[in-house]
């Protein structure tokens, strides 16, 4: 184990522990650079997320010194998805994924972070980010901080949006980030159930502007995790209850799913303010990874798989750097350029079918138009799933 030692100065600072983050720090820290992450919350802590992620980031994970195959996890290589009437679509999933909980997989990457050096700063919020003279200060509750990389790994969304005045790239910047202006708000809603559900299946059942998937993680426990637009809840007054049992149960495997279930947490894990769409990869030279570059709806692309994805990349580009292969300029300009090459595709994707989600006739024909035509069905699981890295 490698001591860690607080410097308030750092080779690269990254804001937000999730798993580009983490996985970016852990990196940094096997090639002998000096990282100091920043993470609001303390872990092990939950987070709103689906929780199945694509076998392409199973060897990733390992190589960072996660032994995934101790820990027993469900392996999931079957698919089925509902349309809001009731249609079943199934589907085989070629590559596949595994289930695991962002409690456990978070907490035992901080931990690996930790063993190998990283300045982890656990409840620790970060209030500004400056970039004067080749140098970043970042002021958090912990003190100030400087580093000569910075990136932005805070997910979805963040106070520091805020302060960037950052849209999503499908929002004219001359538009606030208002629902009247373009920018549609979703909300994410998470619980951990008990329930009789196969070990190797992973289900998406469609309601009115939404869909909830369900599939297995660890412990025998099941994932039960829905997008929603912001107006399903707005019109029950905020009631989540209420809001389930007048749109989710109109959907049969939905009302069934929810009444059988013996729900582990008190109350449902929640997150607001949700925008699907493509951002900036580098906002004022800092370098953003995951979700902060841009969200990807669940339903059209692996969250999860992406920003680990990017942070593997990321940290090729700045191995780059650091040994002054490539300039700032040159460092920025790849890494946007990655960005747009591998993912945009996926959001642009997200926004279609979130789009189309909002017509429930138009949820129920395409439902079954995937039923009749393989090939097309093949071709948009495909592009949810990248190759293993």
């Amino acid at each position: 184990m490698v001591k860690m030692q607080i410097t308030n100065s750092n080779q690269v600072s990254i804001i937000g522990g999730g798993l580009a983050g983490l996985t970016l720090a852990i990196q940094l820290a096997d090639a002998g650079y000096s990282c100091v992450l920043f993470e609001k919350n303390k872990y092990p802590f939950h987070k709103v997320c689906g929780e199945y992620i694509s076998m392409e980031s199973w060897n990733f994970l390992e190589r960072l010194g996660l032994n995934l195959s101790e820990l027993n996890l469900p392996k999931i290589t079957r698919l089925q998805i509902s349309s809001p009437s009731g249609k079943l679509l199934k589907h085989k999933l070629d590559l596949g994924g595994f289930g695991i909980s962002r409690y456990l997989l978070d907490s035992k990457l901080a931990e690996i972070a930790k063993k190998k050096g990283v300045t982890l700063l656990d409840d620790c919020k970060v209030n500004d980010v400056k970039f004067e003279n080749e140098k970043f200060t970042i002021d958090s509750s912990k003190g100030n901080f400087t580093s000569e990389i910075c990136v932005g790994a805070w997910g979805k969304k963040s106070n520091l949006d805020t302060k960037l005045r950052r849209v999503p790239a499908t929002v004219k910047p001359a538009m606030s980030l208002s629902k009247a202006d373009g920018g549609r708000n979703y909300v994410g809603i998470k619980y951990h159930v008990n329930i009789e559900f196969p070990n190797d299946l992973i289900e998406l059942h469609n309601f009115k502007n939404g869909y909830c998937g369900i599939s297995k993680i660890e412990d025998n426990r099941y994932c039960l995790c829905y997008l929603t637009d912001s107006e399903n809840l707005k019109k029950y007054n905020g009631d989540i209850k209420k809001m389930e049992q007048e749109v989710l149960f109109k959907n049969p495997f939905l009302k069934a799913y929810f009444t059988k279930a013996k729900f582990l947490f008190e109350e449902p894990l929640a997150i607001s303010q949700i925008k699907i769409g493509f951002k900036s990869a580098v906002e004022n030279n800092i370098l953003m990874a995951g979700d902060t570059a841009g969200n990807i709806a669940p339903l059209s692309g692996n969250g999860m798989s992406i920003a680990m994805r990017s942070s593997f990349e990321l940290n090729k580009l700045l191995a780059c750097y650091f040994k002054e292969k490539i300039t700032r300029v040159q460092l920025e300009k790849k890494y946007n350029d990655f960005w747009k090459k591998q993912f945009k595709s996926r959001v642009n994707l997200s926004e279609s079918l979130q789009k189309l989600l909002k017509s429930t006739s138009m949820t129920n024909v395409a439902i079954s138009i995937l039923k009749a035509t393989p090939f097309l069905r093949n071709a948009v699981v495909k592009s949810t799933h990248g190759k293993p890295f």
